[in-house]
């Protein structure tokens, strides 16, 4: 649960795509076995630790939508509202702050793509977590953020207390 006068962000990577179909475009590349595994991971670790998002801002990109299905299946009592917004497909931090910025939740989890997601994960706290990987942010690697502010509209950078990070098992 989020506290009163506060803003929680869950910003995750989407878990591992499947290379092997080299017809596919880039966008609708499914998640692989490892993937599959890895998202509904972090959909346990997200429930075990009271983290499930209000509302889910999602790239359109396959693997991403793939993502949010295994950690739902995995998670949620409550379903969220769910935004499927093109915009995050390859999103720079500028475009993932502007879309963060329309979110109307207090919890609310971003499913984006690299290499914008680890640069606003570096962006958003005041100091980033002490993980190896962290600046890598890894597939399914997620961040735990709060924010004291009422409105997402009011959110700045370099404001954010990390909570928590997620990393699964076999590296997703």
């Amino acid at each position: 649960m989020t506290p009163q006068g506060h803003r929680r962000l869950i910003l995750s990577r989407h878990a591992k795509s499947a290379w092997d179909n080299p017809n596919l475009s880039d966008h609708d590349r499914p998640l692989n076995a490892r993937g599959q595994r890895a998202a509904r991971e972090l959909g346990d670790w997200l429930a075990s630790r009271g983290y499930e998002p209000d509302e889910v801002l999602c790239s359109t990109a396959l693997r991403t939508r793939e993502t949010w299905e295994h950690v739902a299946a995995a998670v949620l009592e409550v379903r969220p509202q769910v935004r499927y917004e093109p915009d995050l497909y390859q999103a720079a931090p500028e475009t993932l702050l502007a879309l963060l910025k329309t979110a109307s939740a207090a919890s609310v989890m971003v499913l984006a793509h690299n290499p914008g997601i680890a640069d606003f994960a570096r962006q958003l706290c005041a100091r980033p977590p002490l993980f190896p990987d962290f600046s890598r942010y890894p597939t399914s690697a997620t961040l735990v953020v709060d924010f004291q502010i009422s409105d997402w509209a009011d959110l700045k950078l370099g404001e954010g207390s990390v909570l928590d990070f997620f990393l699964p098992a076999g590296r997703g």
